[in-house]
């Protein structure tokens, strides 16, 4: 399958490595440019660092937060984390609320807690944290800039049709996916695509745009997305996996 991600690098590049081990034919063409905000970090102090990504790490790394407890989302930011040399680092089960429990489990309220973030980011985990008493600060550690048009090799499958799938991890990605489709004229093979979703939430504006998403991942894990390739059909009932679930409808 010829498989169009989205997703920005150097995560994108991973994901590129695992399907292509799958026997997939990836076309990596981030929609969007990570970089660095350029934002001093707060002086703090700070008991803590709250971390929903790992976009955040490299502007962390080499500062004084290094050493402060680093509580992070899910596995792959945790990861990060270890291999950057922050720490000591606590793992969350992937989601934003779940990061909140495992805060609220293991700090008191009245924490002072510095959350480096992207400058798009959702309420959570800091709405349920500042509910319970804790004082989070955000810092914007990086920022997520759209690219200006949609990347020729997408553009020129789009036209061919050759492309099987495209996969979306963010939000923020699948709109401007869509965005840069519509401006270069290609909205129609965009709708067409198959489109596969980290979780709901990222599928959401493709849904609100009359798009079908076949696939969205039950667990906000690859594991659980790359399980929904090869394609579940439209008028297929078929289960393809435990975390995935698949459907007609729009999902």
């Amino acid at each position: 399958m010829r498989v169009w991600i989205a997703r920005p690098l150097p995560a994108g590049a991973r994901t590129a490595d695992r399907l292509a081990a799958l026997g997939h034919r990836p076309l990596l063409a981030p929609v969007l440019d990570l970089a660095p905000s350029g934002a001093p970090p707060p002086a703090g102090p700070f008991d803590a660092l709250v971390l929903t990504s790992a976009s955040a790490i490299p502007a962390v790394a080499g500062s004084h937060l290094a050493e402060l407890p680093a509580y992070c989302v899910g596995a792959r930011t945790a990861a990060a984390a270890r291999a950057a040399g922050l720490g000591p680092v606590h793992e969350a089960g992937g989601d934003a609320l779940a990061l909140a429990e495992l805060i609220g489990a293991a700090l008191p309220p009245g924490t002072r807690l510095l959350h480096a973030a992207g400058r798009e980011r959702k309420d959570e985990p800091g709405e349920t944290l500042g509910a319970r008493g804790y004082r989070l600060t955000v810092w914007v550690a990086y920022a997520a800039r759209p690219l200006p048009a949609l990347p020729e090799p997408v553009a020129a499958a789009l036209a061919e049709g050759g492309l099987d799938a495209a996969l979306h991890y963010s939000r923020r990605s699948a709109v401007t996916a869509l965005g840069l489709a519509r401006a270069a004229g290609r909205e129609e093979a965009f709708r067409r695509l198959p489109h596969h979703c980290l979780s709901a939430d990222v599928a959401a504006p493709l849904v609100a745009a009359g798009v079908l998403s076949h696939v969205v991942a039950t667990r906000p894990d690859e594991d659980a997305l790359l399980a929904g390739l090869p394609l579940i059909a439209l008028d297929s009932d078929a289960e393809a996996s435990p975390g995935l679930r698949p459907g007609r409808e729009r999902c």
